[in-house]
């Protein structure tokens, strides 16, 4: 692929791994996720991942009712694109998981390309005590946990999400799903430019390395030519490194609280926008431009902002 001339970044929330206790910059009621989604916007990114959690304890939630209580909030605090979670909860079907994207029109939503093994449970010995009494045993059990996407549960999602005309972030865990990609592809399911995550270091997929960085690359060349725009998630520790590395491939980035509770080695991010700000620094130093929400909605091929349904 040509080297794309602006960079996107996406920052990621607060998703669904970390919990109240680990962080308290963590955000978890509707008005801090809506006040660090726009911060977070104003600092230079211009795609907004974006789950919900329950407002009381923080825990997961794929309630639609949810996600309306802030998405109205951004909406009118900034331009940045807004790209909804299919993922959620580890324990829901993929009808319940598409609710708040088929309810709420984004323009853009995850989709992860396969079933997999995904697990955090050796956070729960890092912590003597926790804030709420769900998140001990949802942290400690998640090595039981099978994160399901059948190719019939992607071909359901897919179908009635086609509707909406809503870009898919295909969150790639493993070069696997890049096949996984490529048939659905082949059969109709997604129409190009498409828009690839490379994830690295989550427990139960491939492994934070830039050589694992490089042979997605070069799988995904070779399987989709031209006819892709890709990012790079490194979890935890890896989430600056790679982003750099993937910048200066010619690829788009991903940062925030959901995949990194750190802005340094160990020390805590105090936010979505400080952990922005820092990759655009790096990206800028580089040598390279960050996107803008509208530039972003050009390079991905997006519907647009005046077609969402919030």
């Amino acid at each position: 692929m040509a080297r794309q001339k602006k960079t996107i970044i996406t920052c990621a929330i607060t998703g669904a791994i970390h919990t109240p206790t680990m962080s308290d910059a963590l955000p978890y009621t509707a008005e801090d996720i809506s006040a660090q989604a726009a911060a977070a916007a104003d600092a230079g990114a211009s795609v907004l991942h974006l789950h919900a959690r329950n407002p009381k304890n923080g825990a997961i939630s794929i309630n639609p009712d949810d996600f309306a209580a802030f998405l109205p909030r951004i909406k009118q605090a900034t331009d940045a694109v807004v790209n909804l979670s299919t993922g959620g909860s580890l324990s829901n079907t993929i009808e319940e998981r598409i609710s708040p994207a088929l309810r709420f029109s984004p323009e853009m939503c995850s989709m992860n390309m396969g079933s997999m093994n995904f697990s955090f449970h050796p956070l729960v010995n890092k912590y003597d005590s926790f804030k709420f009494d769900w998140e001990k045993d949802y942290i400690a059990n998640s090595d039981s946990y099978i994160f399901r996407n059948t190719f019939a549960d992607i071909k359901n999602a897919a179908q009635q999400l086609a509707p909406h005309n809503i870009k898919f972030e295909h969150e790639c865990y493993d070069v696997g799903h890049l096949y996984n990609l490529k048939f659905c592809m082949d059969i109709g399911l997604f129409k190009a430019p498409i828009f690839i995550q490379f994830i690295f270091g989550i427990l139960g997929g491939i492994g934070a390395d830039v050589e694992n960085l490089v042979f997605m690359k070069r799988t995904a060349d070779k399987l989709f030519g031209d006819n892709y725009r890709w990012s790079v998630l490194g979890a935890g520790g890896a989430q600056m490194a790679l982003a750099s590395t993937a910048s200066q491939m010619g690829g788009n980035v991903r940062v925030g609280l959901e995949d990194s509770l750190f802005i340094s080695r160990g020390e805590l991010a105090e936010s979505n926008a400080q952990q922005v700000e820092k990759i655009r620094r790096i990206v800028e130093d580089l040598g390279c431009e960050v996107a803008t929400p509208d530039e972003a909605r050009e390079i991905l091929d997006l519907k647009g902002g005046d077609k969402v349904g919030f």
